[in-house]
């Protein structure tokens, strides 16, 4: 039997796609790459932020699974919705990338010393961009790395900010000028890991998880998705969540920041790894009631 691994068309999502046929194929499972177009691919023309986000890397990919079209789903983590279908779990996630967000260009540019026109489709990066650097101008820029790339080499961006994990595995590592320090451009959930999902009654299902999935990657990513899901959020919301486990402890980052960059809530916090629950609930009473997050929202 070979197995059907469904996956979006972009450079990007077919080196994820071959990644985890690799993983599949060293454990004796022959598998073929599906590319499904998503509608996410299809409207290229505006930005994230106006036409929403639920769904619009995954729902054709998931029709693909309850159709039995294919056998599992490759996503990327931080695309994913907080509302997953019973009937289609998440069953893994793969071990995460460096997490951290880059500044990007085919020339040296700095965030601190230069003034310039950053592309990003992010309205998280915008923010965090007004918050820490207003003197920089920010336009909205749509496409798979190598169209990003491409605009940013005609000259209509000094500078692109993108996630490392999408720059490195496409090839781009020496645009990198800057890897920005997660405390102050913190990841949205999932960032940098990739999600595999199945129909739940598939017979290899168990298989796929004992293969694909890291452990302590889906520990924090499950819990950043916790997080999300409590408030409400999805990719074109600024919400920001980053947690990572160190011996028995899961170290959480998370909170919201206003579109225009000037009103952020968020709370660092540790326990133990059997204590993520807990941890939620005093992230979210901090973050949502104490500080004014809940009021970021209501604004947006």
């Amino acid at each position: 039997m070979i197995l059907k691994i469904g996956t979006r068309g972009s450079a990007l999502a077919l080196w994820q796609a071959n990644y985890v046929r690799e993983q599949l194929e060293k454990n004796g499972l022959m598998a073929e790459i599906v590319i499904i177009h998503t509608q996410g691919d299809k409207i290229q023309d505006i930005a994230l932020s106006k036409i929403g986000s639920k769904g619009l890397f995954t729902q054709e990919l998931e029709q693909a699974l309850r159709n039995k079209d294919i056998d599992i789903a490759v996503h990327s983590a931080k695309d994913v919705p907080t509302d997953i279908p019973e009937d289609l779990p998440i069953i893994a996630y793969t071990q995460r990338e460096n997490p951290a967000d880059v500044l990007v260009s085919h020339k040296i540019v700095s965030l601190e010393q230069d003034t310039l026109v950053i592309g990003t489709s992010s309205t998280r990066r915008v923010a965090f961009l007004k918050y820490y650097y207003p003197q920089h101008t920010v336009s909205d820029v749509r496409g798979n790395v190598q169209t990003r790339i491409k605009k940013l080499e005609e000259g209509k961006y000094d500078a692109l900010i993108m996630a490392y994990a999408g720059i490195h595995r496409s090839g781009y590592d020496n645009y990198i000028q800057q890897i920005l320090p997660i405390i102050q451009f913190v990841p949205p959930a999932g960032q940098g890991a990739l999600a595999i999902q199945t129909y739940t009654k598939h017979p290899q299902k168990m298989i796929f998880k004992a293969i694909l999935n890291h452990e302590n990657t889906a520990i924090c990513i499950e819990t950043e998705r916790l997080f999300l899901q409590a408030a409400g959020g999805g990719c074109s919301i600024p919400i920001f969540a980053y947690s990572e486990i160190q011996q028995d402890e899961i170290y959480f980052h998370a909170g919201i920041i206003s579109p225009e960059g000037n009103r952020i809530a968020q709370v660092k916090v540790h326990k133990k790894i059997h204590e993520t629950e807990l941890l939620i609930k005093e992230v979210v009473s901090e973050v949502l009631e104490k500080q004014e997050g809940k009021d970021i929202l209501t604004q947006l």
